[in-house]
């Protein structure tokens, strides 16, 4: 009795250990993704390109590391978790180190898009080993503190990208993020070993079983509109974020150093209150958090169509992130539970979606930019605010859920 207690409480410790070192992980992963964006002026001028065109390096490495999540979730169910997890999160560090290369605009964005390949293994296992280690009635505070790294990560890097960039270079930045990830992929190493992960089903992996897992997923018709929630919601986050560097330049005649400072409220909602809005989501369910979530992001993004003190404007993007931290976390919850057979292809599609809509958001918002910036922001707080009203009905049945 006493030896089954200790393996349990081994194992509590060990599922504890590795949330925080794939929180770790997800953080470097998406502070490499975003510390470009307040840098994209600047990186205009040095390598004499319109700003238009260095803002194609956010959506050449979040597109791409969305298509490959796709294979990797397979790949994680058919094989090992732990194998592909590590040589993702190795491909990560290497490709980043070589990113500082580049010697061009051109260059630049392929080895960006060489890492959005190399890297996507790491967040869509993540997600699933939570699934796999976590009951659904608890799966909310640790995805609490996954999606939050992801914000954090993305607002951490824009700002101290744009502190350290003067001091360092923007070379050495992206080989410092390598060298912190090489340190987390140590930790992970050693975590997983002791963990002991079964091995992987046999049976051979075929198109046909492919397909027919995927339309597993979508057939139900809670998979299909949570999968959808998971690309629209990703679109308009992805789209108004990437692109906030400019508004700062444009509306308030910020520097790089102002525009990080002003961006850096995006994480503070997630590393302080994403675990705490898991936890509500585990007890009283999603049905009402996800539209609310939805229409405090599309307020946000409201507040800052108008000309409102800077001060206003930077706290406008600390609610933008914490609609974000209301909405996608609660959505990976729901598709652990849809995908509960076959986690890691679940949480594949999952990742697929989220960074889809986080590359062609960018990339929309970007095009939209020719008619002012003001009016792409209106139209993306108009497309929310549709989503915020259809989810009041679309998500009424996702109460608390015990085992379902």
């Amino acid at each position: 009795m006493n030896s089954k207690n200790e393996i349990n409480i081994d194992i509590v410790r060990g599922r504890e250990r590795l949330l925080w070192v794939l929180s770790a992980a997800t953080f470097v992963i998406f502070f490499q993704a975003y510390m470009i964006a307040p840098l994209i002026p600047k990186m205009a001028s040095l390598f004499k390109v319109p700003e238009q065109t260095i803002g194609y390096l956010i959506p050449a490495y979040l597109i791409p590391y969305a298509i490959t999540t796709l294979f990797y979730g397979l790949l994680s169910d058919r094989i090992s978790a732990k194998v592909i997890i590590k040589l993702s999160l190795l491909a990560f560090v290497v490709l980043t180190a070589l990113t500082a290369t580049a010697h061009n605009a051109e260059q630049l964005i392929w080895w960006r898009l060489a890492t959005g390949v190399g890297a996507s293994g790491v967040v869509p296992i993540a997600l699933a080993l939570m699934g796999r280690f976590f009951p659904y009635e608890e799966r909310g505070r640790p995805l609490g503190w996954l999606f939050g790294a992801m914000a954090g990560g993305a607002a951490f890097g824009s700002t101290l990208g744009v502190i350290a960039e003067p001091l360092i270079g923007w070379r050495f930045l992206f080989i410092g993020v390598a060298g912190l990830g090489f340190i987390i992929l140590i930790f992970l190493y050693f975590i997983l070993d002791k963990l002991g992960l079964k091995a992987a089903p046999a049976g051979t992996l075929t198109l046909r079983k492919v397909l027919q897992g995927y339309i597993q997923l979508l057939s139900l018709g809670r998979g299909l509109r949570t999968y959808l929630y998971v690309f629209l919601n990703g679109l308009f986050h992805s789209g108004v974020f990437t692109w906030l560097g400019l508004y700062f330049k444009e509306r308030y005649g910020l520097g790089e150093l102002g525009i990080g400072l002003a961006l850096l409220g995006y994480g503070i909602p997630g590393f302080l209150l994403g675990p705490y809005i898991g936890k509500i989501a585990d007890r009283k369910g999603r049905r009402w958090l996800l539209p609310i979530g939805l229409a405090i992001s599309a307020l946000a993004v409201l507040v800052l169509v108008f000309h409102v003190p800077l001060l206003i404007a930077a706290l406008a993007i600390t609610v933008l992130s914490l609609g974000y931290d209301l909405t996608q976390p609660l959505l990976a919850g729901i598709v652990t539970d849809v995908g509960k057979n076959q986690p890691g292809q679940a949480m594949g599609l999952n990742v697929f979606m989220l960074f889809m809509g986080f590359g062609i958001g960018s990339f929309l918002f970007g095009q939209l930019l020719p008619m002012g910036i003001n009016t792409a922001l209106l139209i993306f707080v108009l497309f929310q605010t549709a989503l915020s009203l259809i989810g009041i009905k679309i998500f009424k049945s996702e109460q608390k859920i015990n085992g379902n």
